[in-house]
């Protein structure tokens, strides 16, 4: 530990650091300080106050120079960033570059960040689904990763909790393999949408079509208003920042929330180097921090550590927190920090027309994309040549035909009163890939990044069983749109690298036998207990629905027991 005088140490004491501001080191943050601890949160990146700080919000199309896409240099500067849908002039400001941040591809991914306050919450999809003990119980039933040591019953009531804060639009579907959570009003699917879900519902007893579960206020309830946020306005600009916060972020919610008990210090610029541990003491005593714009080198100290940097980030700060006692980094006495990394896998879609319903159209947004096909492989036993499953995306929408035929008058009444073409229909796979020894990140022996923190080595990839699983996918949509009455089915299979799908887990993963895992039942590391880390990196598998509001759970859970711990002199 460096030398630091006892009153600049005095000055760097917090009750609780928080690494990270995304998703769950808001919720972090608002569970601490709500608490009455003095709470310490560190990002990396710059300050991104809610409202001030969304410049295109409300920019109509015209007003960007490009009509929306990055001009042709800056995509040929970030081969990486580029490939993101969320890579617009209207929000590639919340993107990290390139150049930004380096890392080594030992097998190609595309890792997308969002270095601010707020981090990708900013700019995430806003899906949001509970696990259920199909989840839970996978690894421990088809033997792909060590067992989870909580069940949905731990999780249940923190589900609850963080969906009555953050607001979470949804229908009571009453299905085992997607439990129903604490709904605002669901977003309708429409005519083309509706009929897809009767479709399946009578020609496949076991698969359901339902209203996309999504994180938008449809219908906010006191809690919301308190939080000074008001009703989603539909506009779909999310990506933008939403200055009415109709959608969850930490810059709308839990940092505001934090901010208003009194309790929160919130330090952006600022690169955390490590974890300090103190070998007398056996216990992390606080982190090393490198200031991103001064490089001044600087320490703060708590008695309590939530490492919320997201997954990878997560991962790298672990495995650089190295001591006497934990020379491979914290907490790895089993040398599996950094292992096991998976992801989802998102690169198959299918599309097709339907010529019915021409009596319907569309009107207006739908922020929550559509209908939701909740997982139906391998739920209640083993019935494919792969293990576990997939989830997918559906919608509908119906757009005008540009007709540039005619000359003179009969051009400008073909472009002025356009016919309604057929309806369009699309698919996307989320499948669940295996975590896998060979999938890791390292620390890369000599390289380092402008901060002086070793670059990380990636090493992802797909495997067999992805392959088997996407197979299966095409397969079963393929039948089940042409059965639909749905024309001009196209394949597409992107060949995407994994990363792109952002979601990104493991590496830090939670089990019952240290020998096993990193971390314990309450997110703890098992040989440091007064760790925490509750982002991705602690997931033990994947499933397939999108984890955010697992994160947010977890963190929840972990906080209340962190504290609780505290004051029984426990950590």
């Amino acid at each position: 530990m460096s030398n630091i005088n006892t009153e600049s140490k005095k000055t760097n004491t917090y009750d609780v650091i928080v690494i990270g501001s995304g998703i769950s080191g808001g919720w972090a943050a608002k569970e601490f300080t709500e608490k009455g601890l003095k709470t310490l949160v560190l990002e990396r990146g710059r300050d991104v106050q809610h409202i001030k700080d969304y410049p295109t919000t409300n920019k109509y199309p015209f007003e960007f120079e490009h009509r929306g896409e990055p001009a042709l240099a800056i995509q040929k500067e970030n081969p990486i960033a580029s490939r993101c849908y969320i890579f617009r002039e209207d929000a590639m400001h919340f993107v990290v570059k390139d150049h930004e941040h380096p890392y080594v591809q030992e097998k190609p991914f595309d890792w997308i960040r969002g270095y601010q306050v707020g981090g990708k919450s900013l700019l995430w999809a806003r899906q949001t689904q509970r696990w259920s003990d199909f989840d839970f119980e996978g690894p421990a039933r088809d033997g792909f990763a060590v067992d989870w040591p909580i069940r949905y019953k731990d999780l249940a009531p923190w589900y609850s909790y963080a969906e009555k804060f953050a607001g979470i639009a949804g229908n009571k579907d009453g299905l085992k393999e997607l439990p129903d959570g604490e709904f605002l009003p669901g977003y309708p699917l429409n005519a083309v949408e509706d009929y897809f879900k009767g479709f399946v519902k009578n020609k496949y007893p076991n698969r359901h079509v339902i209203s996309a579960r999504c994180a938008h206020l449809s219908k906010p309830n006191q809690i919301h208003f308190d939080q000074g946020r008001a009703k989603c306005q539909n506009r779909i600009l999310c990506q933008r920042g939403c200055p009415f916060g109709g959608y969850f972020s930490s810059n709308a919610s839990t940092l505001p929330w934090a901010a208003k008990t009194g309790n929160l210090t919130l330090r952006p610029f600022s690169v955390v180097e490590s974890v300090i541990y103190d070998d007398k003491l056996g216990k992390a005593t606080g982190v090393r921090v490198v200031d991103a714009n001064t490089k001044e080198e600087m320490e703060f100290y708590a008695k309590i550590i939530f490492v919320n940097a997201a997954a990878i980030n997560t991962n790298l700060i672990l495995l650089n927190s190295k001591s006497t006692r934990f020379p491979n980094g914290l907490g790895n006495d089993n040398g599996q920090l950094g292992k096991f990394v998976a992801f989802h896998n998102y690169s198959a879609r299918i599309s097709a027309e339907y010529d019915g319903m021409k009596q319907f159209s569309t009107d207006g947004r739908n922020p929550a994309g559509g209908g939701y096909i909740p997982r139906f492989r391998n739920v209640y036993k083993q019935e494919t040549n792969f293990k576990r499953g997939y989830a997918a995306g559906f919608s509908a929408h119906r757009s005008n035909e540009r007709d540039m035929t005619g000359v003179g008058e009969n051009l400008k009444k073909n472009i002025l009163n356009p016919p309604l073409g057929p309806w369009h229909v699309g698919s996307h796979m989320m499948g669940e890939t295996i975590p896998k020894e060979s999938n890791f990140v390292s620390l890369h022996q000599s390289k380092k990044d402008n901060w002086g923190v070793p670059l990380l080595n990636i090493s992802v990839d797909y495997d067999e069983n992805d392959a088997l699983m996407k197979k299966d996918y095409v397969a079963e949509m393929s039948q089940m749109f042409d059965e639909a009455g749905f024309k001009n089915i196209k394949v597409n299979d992107s060949s995407q690298a994994p990363g792109l799908d952002i979601h990104e887990m493991g590496g830090a993963r939670m089990g019952l036998d240290p020998k096993t895992s990193i971390l314990n039942k309450w997110n703890q590391i098992h040989a440091c207990p007064n760790v925490f880390v509750t982002d991705g990196a602690c997931m033990t598998s994947t499933s397939c629905q999108n984890p955010s509001l697992t994160y947010m759970a977890l963190t929840a859970r972990a906080a209340d027991y962190a504290v609780k711990s505290m004051n029984r002199f426990e950590i």
